[in-house]
């Protein structure tokens, strides 16, 4: 009930955010969600802050205002209260509390004191909540929030509508809560601004059942809890859903995250997922830039390799302004099966997701596993690269298998997509399902969206964990079979086929072949009066 109580306090703060964006022109506005995600984030740091200083100092919750309490402490004191805190926590002075902005609200020039109060949390977090751009670039924590209103004399009232609203409620009592909790929070957050379209560039969500079922094959339950000092990576990350759901599964302290994005929303929008979620440590491995041209993650000069690579890559878009500098003799070695040509009549056509799956592969350490969104037309095309690929996996023997989805699992892209599982310890057994028949279809506004219900996820899981051949379902072959079939990864190429055998009377025997002699002695006649007539009509032709 706690928690059903705060996630419904969560989502009124969200709304309410939302409403005094809209009441003063920002409703829809394409900076909104830097507003409203810099504001949360705001409230959560500073709740978080008073969550562990009352853990250290218990005196702290007895104090009619802890606020008060800690600004009266020595500047000593409160170096040393920070230091016990540890580095997830930020680093805030008296002045930055929201009680000390409340306070000050009817103060001249509040916008300015709320935006120089955010941007001073920013400047001294800023080696620990910074995302680095790949040409080094430093994105901070906090905008200047008050300078997106353009009427100048509306910035005051705008700033202080917002400070209303932050003490309503703490978080404190939720900090405690688990992963489910956070990510339904953050997908509330962000849900009017990261649609799953697809087709944009990292700016999807990838829905719940798809990474549910890629965290679950990575990292199955037999070895939870067992895994330990692993890197995670996703070169195309989003939002961070799926890095989300794989750091979950290992647990969020025995992992380092990992990723690269062109887009710096959506850069952003991870940072804001990983200080939710209690992976902090990992923001200064968050890079905003083009993972296939400027790959930022190194090992002295040579590309990093990770233990796990979860990934939705964009499937198609126009990369023809540096799709010759990815063919040269630098990048040759990571896409060992070729750059894809530039589509003549639809250059946005261009099918990126062929060199985010050769860079995963490249990017793999010995042992490692991956799991990655493909269109399904890539499980079984019959040449150039899409081939390359499977047979380069097949060939290195590093394929766990492929879970082919229902299709609409993404509401808004009519693209059926398959699962696919990389795996370079896996030297026999490749698991195949065809999922496709599954799901529930549903509307989704204008769109058709299938959702798989918990036991429909739950069957996929475990029968590919168990390598258990399921008719008409699932199939387990060997790279040998693979390798005979073109290499292709459909589960259905691989099912038997079924002849049905009845046990008849010789009396049914006669019966059944005396209606197929009557058939076949109606077709033999039809045949000959259309014979007949053809015949005819020939013969008149002549004549005239």
């Amino acid at each position: 009930m706690v928690t059903q109580h705060f996630e419904q306090r969560t989502r009124e703060l969200i709304d309410s955010l939302k409403a005094i964006c809209a009441a003063y022109g920002l409703g829809n506005d394409g900076n909104e969600f830097k507003i409203i995600t810099q504001v949360f984030l705001y409230k959560f740091l500073n709740d978080k802050f008073a969550f562990e200083a009352k853990k250290i100092r218990p005196e702290l919750t007895k104090a009619e205002s802890w606020e008060a309490a800690i600004a009266a402490m020595s500047a000593d004191d409160r170096d040393m209260l920070q230091m016990q805190m540890g580095p997830d926590t930020a680093r805030l002075k008296p002045e930055h509390f929201i009680a000390h902005l409340f306070g000050r609200q009817n103060a001249p020039e509040f916008a300015k004191l709320f935006d120089d109060t955010l941007r001073d949390i920013a400047i001294s977090n800023n080696d620990i909540f910074a995302v680095k751009t790949d040409g080094g670039a430093k994105i901070t924590l906090f905008d200047r929030v008050s300078e997106f209103i353009t009427d100048t004399s509306k910035r005051d009232a705008f700033c202080r509508a917002l400070i209303n609203k932050l003490g309503d409620f703490s978080f404190e009592r939720i900090f405690n809560e688990k992963y489910d909790f956070y990510a339904a929070l953050f997908e509330y957050l962000i849900k009017d601004y990261n649609k799953d379209s697809g087709g944009k560039y990292a700016e999807y969500y990838t829905p719940h059942a798809v990474a549910k079922i890629m965290a679950a094959i990575l990292v199955p339950d037999a070895v939870r809890g067992k895994v330990s000092n692993v890197s995670c990576y996703d070169p195309s990350a989003g939002s961070g859903t799926l890095l989300m759901n794989i750091a979950h599964a290992i647990g969020e302290q025995r992992c380092s995250i990992y990723s690269q994005d062109i887009s710096q929303k959506s850069s952003s929008l991870l940072r804001l997922n990983l200080i939710l979620n209690n992976l902090v440590h990992s923001i200064p491995n968050i890079i905003q830039g083009n993972t296939m041209l400027h790959p930022y993650h190194r090992d002295g000069k040579a590309l990093k390799k990770f233990d796990y690579i979860v990934s939705n890559p964009p499937f198609k878009m126009d990369f023809s302004d540096f799709r010759n500098e990815l063919d040269s003799k630098e990048h040759r070695e990571r896409f060992f099966a070729g750059v894809p040509n530039i589509p003549k009549q639809a250059v946005d056509k261009m099918a990126i997701y062929q060199l985010f799956l050769q860079h995963i592969i490249y990017s793999l350490k010995p042992g490692g596993k991956a799991a990655v969104v493909v269109p399904t037309g890539f499980i079984t095309a019959q040449s150039g690269i899409d081939k390359g690929i499977r047979q380069h996996l097949v060939d290195h023997k590093m394929l766990a298998g492929v879970v082919s989805m229902p299709s609409n699992i993404f509401a808004t892209t009519g693209t059926n997509v398959s699962i696919l599982f990389i795996d370079d310890a896996n030297k026999e057994g490749v698991a195949l399902i065809d999922a496709s028949n599954l799901g529930t279809k549903v509307k989704d506004g204008k769109n058709q969206k299938t959702l798989l219900s918990t036991a429909e996820e739950d069957r996929i899981i475990a029968t590919f964990n168990s390598k258990a051949a399921v008719e008409d379902f699932s199939v387990v072959v060997s790279y040998d079979e693979v390798a005979a079939k073109n290499y292709s990864l459909s589960a259905g190429q691989y099912f038997d086929v079924k002849i049905e055998y009845s046990d008849l009377t010789p009396a049914q025997f006669a019966e059944k072949m005396q209606v197929f002699t009557g058939s076949l002695d109606a077709l033999f006649k039809e045949s000959a009066g259309l014979e007949k007539e053809i015949k005819t009509q020939l013969a008149g032709l002549r004549y005239e």
